[in-house]
């Protein structure tokens, strides 16, 4: 599969890395779905890149309903859905116990029902309406690809939330693409690690610094089209199933 064949879905596809995956898919011929919350955003988008590829439906992730109406409304907008890229995400930090007092467990909740429940609430949708896919000669009908995060591995204090949501994304892509070959739907994840996304625009030049410093090499924070490069090379490679790809710059995170 090219992206020039790809209909897909971009979740959280009107900023960070999901704009980039956005901008990657339709500027090499492919047509794409923004699902966010943030109207405006995906607007700008849709201006600079053309509705003819891009298109926009307020979604929240974690709603059933909302899920499935949007997905259907893809599939009648191009035609069919063959790929989807989960990249909307919350980083609420919190540790586990302040000053005494133990987290809110509706904070804890939150950030796994975004991350982790939006993401599959997303799968099971789009991978029943690829099922109705014809296969193409590799006989393959759709891609998954989700977002998890190297903190799903060496998750940081106050990260507990985090690290849970995306230990679980990639707990679930195994099972979900052993279930899937059946059909041709291929499951991967991408786990990054320092990226240059809106969460760091608020950070002090010395902070950025500091946590470039940190990646091995290349010594910097990566940017968001590394990412959408790594969505190309995953959709066009079908051998490439079942897996977890680092995309990290070999850091390893420490506890703080």
């Amino acid at each position: 599969m090219n992206l020039a064949e790809l209909k897909a879905i971009v979740t959280g596809g009107a900023s960070g890395l999901g704009e980039a995956t956005v901008r990657r898919i339709a500027e090499n011929g492919g047509k794409v779905a923004i699902f966010d919350l943030n109207k405006e955003r995906a607007g700008s988008l849709i201006d600079e890149l053309g509705e003819e590829s891009v298109c926009y439906f307020e979604t929240d992730v974690t709603n059933a309903e909302q899920v499935a109406h949007n997905v259907a409304n893809v599939v009648e907008k191009w035609g069919g859905l063959t790929g989807v890229i989960n990249c909307a995400g919350i980083g609420t930090p919190g540790k586990v116990v302040s000053k005494g007092e133990p987290i809110a467990l509706d904070q804890f909740e939150k950030v796994i029902r975004v991350n982790l429940i939006g993401t599959f609430n997303v799968i099971r949708v789009a991978a029943a309406a690829m099922q109705k896919n014809e296969p193409n000669a590799e006989g393959e009908r759709g891609i998954i690809i989700s977002t998890a995060s190297v903190a799903a591995f060496e998750g940081q204090i106050g990260q507990a939330a985090y690290s849970a949501s995306k230990g679980g994304v990639v707990s679930m892509t195994l099972p979900i693409a052993r279930e899937l070959a059946r059909d041709g739907i291929r499951v991967m994840t991408i786990a990054p690690g320092l990226m240059q996304t809106p969460m760091f625009d608020g950070l002090p030049e010395a902070a950025v610094k500091s946590l470039s410093a940190s990646v091995p090499f290349p010594a910097r924070l990566g940017h968001p089209a590394e990412y959408a490069q790594l969505v190309q090379s995953i959709v066009e490679n079908p051998m490439l199933n079942g897996e977890v790809i680092r995309l990290d710059g070999a850091i390893r995170m420490q506890p703080k």
